[in-house]
């Protein structure tokens, strides 16, 4: 049995740990709120944008761009987001192991890493690092999400790649969060992937889309047909506009979504720490009182036991 110095040793450790995690505990869960207000403030722009661009494609018979060009084969490239920091339970873990898949699946792949973690990782694995962004701040910029935006059209437009995807984490709540991967280019693609919305704003954005529908639809010999959006210089010209801002309205959500992911991740594990140490602590002082009685009986009994002689 350990001695009582040793336990009060490890009392003393445990209670310094749990001081450390209960800390960071409050600090995720003052960051959460602010990234969660963010992300959640930012989804209806995200999901109309959504929206009208699909409506755009659905309407448009002429929809020829670079961003829509579809190519057999070559790089795809894979923006990868995860955190700069750990000690936030899976949260790193499953998006670099979704991207470690991709890596090993597909023949030519590059990345596009942001945060030190998976910057890190794939750089021991020796993987096809085309750029990396680490010391993200907590509350990312719009003017950040529209630099890797021109930085990827750059890419796309200029065919060192073929497709580009993008691995992040969806903030569901401050305990549930899922990994996604979404193709960014070419854009048409992943418009059509999109009609599936949230479910919480499922109903909602079917309502509007059906009242969309009946105001642009016309009667004709009992059937509905769409009515063609008319372009105003050329399409072309219309998409140079709408697609970038499109890419950088995805990235951006997506950038938002990963760091209130991250912030509930983090408190979520270290409220779990700071229960589990709190158990330890438990743990260790039913250990300690055991040694101290054992320790007390010890003594009683070489006091009678000398007593006992000296008769």
């Amino acid at each position: 049995m350990q001695n009582m110095r040793d336990i009060q040793r490890r009392i003393g450790s445990v209670k310094n740990t749990q001081k450390i995690t209960r800390a960071m505990k409050m600090v995720a869960a003052a960051k959460l709120k602010n990234a969660q207000n963010r992300a959640e403030d930012a989804r209806p722009f995200f999901n109309k944008t959504v929206e009208v661009l699909r409506g755009v494609f659905t309407r448009t018979k002429e929809a020829a761009h670079p961003l829509l060009a579809e190519r057999e084969g070559g790089r795809h490239l894979v923006i990868v987001i995860t955190g700069d920091r750990g000690l936030c339970g899976a949260y790193n873990h499953k998006v670099i192991d979704l991207a470690e898949e991709i890596v090993e699946t597909e023949e030519e792949v590059s990345l596009m890493v942001l945060g030190r973690k998976a910057r890190d990782y794939f750089r021991r694995l020796d993987t096809d690092i085309m750029a990396e962004y680490v010391q993200l701040d907590d509350y990312p910029g719009y003017g950040f999400a529209n630099n890797l935006a021109d930085e990827i059209i750059h890419h796309f437009e200029a065919e060192d790649v073929n497709k580009v995807s993008m691995i992040y984490t969806h903030f569901n709540s401050a305990i549930s969060q899922s990994v996604k991967n979404m193709q960014l280019l070419p854009v048409e693609k992943f418009a059509e992937e999109a009609e599936k919305p949230e479910t919480e704003q499922k109903e909602p954005v079917e309502a509007e889309m059906d009242a969309e529908t009946d105001a642009e639809t016309v009667e004709e010999e009992g059937e509905k047909k769409y009515v063609d959006y008319i372009f105003e210089p050329s399409p072309a010209e219309v998409f140079d506009n709408i697609l970038p801002q499109y890419l950088i309205n995805v990235i951006y959500s997506a950038l938002l979504e990963s760091k209130a992911s991250e912030f509930g991740a983090r408190m979520t594990a270290m409220d779990s720490a700071t229960e589990n140490a709190s158990e330890m602590i438990d743990d260790l002082t039913l250990k300690y009182n055991r040694a101290r009685q054992a320790e007390i009986t010890k003594e009683i009994t070489e006091i009678v036991g000398g007593a006992e002689a000296l008769k």
